[in-house]
């Protein structure tokens, strides 16, 4: 937990990264986001007036989210104090509001990656924040209408910040360049701004690590630095993140552990699954993974796969992180141990192929409903027998339609519980070729 005392402390440190040290220290220096901080903006003079409403914030890394926080709560000279939802729990939430109300001044509460908090978490907050005991503002890269509860988000107002342009981008670098006291003493010449801010990637912070760790390729004792762009791309292959939500590498990641888990191998799959998770990827993203391959890949093959699958996104919605790594891991080692199939996948997309090619095709008569006298006179459900008046509750009458009577769409396979089901299926149905 953070709190107003050391909101700056690191700024002025030239050990502080150039990022963190060029942070903007009041709404006024806030680059990018005109129709919420622009100087005729109705938000910006609301928060100057004194009347500070509760905020999410909502956008990609790097446009600024703490950045805001941080000036909105020395605008207010409120008490601030800071959590992380990826590491602060109901203990913590309940110390800062029971402190908020003691000075009976209120306070700002800035929750990062809001998203995280489980629903038990998020209603923790409902009052505090419906009385104005503490002002929340809350960063989140997700939709919060997915991942925020609805009686939380009605209370605040949502802000959606887009990754800045490259005009900002560069308005950023030479502000840097020209204020901070480590650069201002050199004099740096960015050959290639394009390419700086190419890899910058609309994210201020990117940009501006970048910028010092192409500085710091240089001996501190030359005054004068000349970026080129082959300096600047061999930095940030270098400095490529490992794992980044929005890049290349999150999909090669789930791509990987999906696909391991589809090969059996419980060892690949829990390794990319730490990972995801180490990078700060949501777990709620990668159990609705799980869950679309318990059915994709494993189908009947373990019917309670599905089960387990879907009981685990509803345990790591209620419990949330750092526990919901040990949900996650269960649901993956047992899916990964699982006998497969993907005989039901194959089975609806066969079938979707010939309601396209067939789009008239009729209902048997017999399986047609009847509910009045006019459609009873015209044989809807005539000759219609119900399976369990007979033998092993079962009728050999096929309820395909006529002009596909000969397809046959769901194969079972011979693995796991499946194969009970491809046997019976095979003695109710001779006729019926299985592959």
């Amino acid at each position: 937990m953070r709190t107003s005392e050391d909101l700056f402390t690191n700024l002025s440190s030239r050990e502080a990264p150039l990022a963190e040290r060029c942070r903007p220290r009041s709404l006024d220096e806030i680059v990018g986001h005109d129709k919420y901080f622009g100087p005729d903006s109705a938000l910006l003079k609301q928060i100057k007036s004194g009347k500070i409403p509760s905020i999410i914030l909502w956008g990609p890394p790097g446009v600024g989210k703490t950045t805001i926080a941080r000036a909105i709560a020395l605008e207010s000279h409120l008490t601030f104090y800071a959590l992380s939802a990826v590491t602060s729990g109901k203990r913590e939430l309940k110390e800062i509001i029971d402190r908020a109300r003691l000075t009976g001044k209120g306070a700002i509460l800035f929750i990062d990656e809001i998203h995280r908090f489980n629903k038990a978490q998020q209603d923790g907050l409902l009052h505090a924040v419906e009385e104005g005991v503490i002002k929340l503002i809350g960063a989140t890269t997700e939709n919060p209408s997915f991942e925020v509860i609805a009686p939380l988000l009605s209370r605040c107002q949502v802000l959606q910040l887009s990754g800045l342009d490259r005009t900002e981008l560069e308005s950023i670098v030479k502000r840097a360049l020209s204020s901070d006291a480590e650069l201002s003493a050199r004099e740096i010449i960015i050959e290639d701004m394009d390419t700086l801010l190419h890899y910058g990637a609309g994210d201020a912070r990117r940009t501006l690590n970048l910028l010092e760790s192409c500085i710091h390729s240089y001996p501190m004792l030359e005054k004068s630095v000349s970026i080129a762009r082959d300096r600047i791309e061999e930095i940030a292959h270098q400095n490529v993140l490992l794992y980044d939500k929005q890049g290349e590498y999150h999909y090669d990641t789930i791509s990987a552990f999906i696909k391991s888990v589809r090969g059996s191998d419980p060892d690949a799959a829990v390794l990319y699954l730490a990972r995801m998770l180490d990078g700060g990827e949501d777990p709620v993203f990668i159990a609705r993974r799980l869950i679309i391959l318990a059915s994709e890949d494993i189908g009947n093959a373990e019917p309670y796969a599905l089960s387990l699958a879907n009981a685990g996104l509803q345990a790591v919605h209620a419990i949330g992180m750092p526990e919901a790594r040990i949900i996650l891991s269960q649901v993956t080692t047992y899916l990964a141990g699982c006998p497969k199939s993907n005989a039901a996948y194959l089975a609806i997309d066969e079938a979707l192929g010939d309601v396209k090619k067939h789009p008239t095709f009729q209902i048997p008569m017999h399986l047609r409903n009847a509910p009045t006298k006019l459609m009873k006179e015209l044989n809807y459900s005539s000759g219609y027998q119900y399976p369990h008046d007979f033998p092993d509750h079962f009728v050999p009458v096929s309820c395909l339609p006529e002009e596909l009577n000969h397809r046959v769409y769901y194969h079972p396979s011979n693995e796991g519980r499946e194969k009970i089901l491809r046997d019976r299926l095979k003695k109710l149905w001779p006729g019926r070729k299985y592959r």
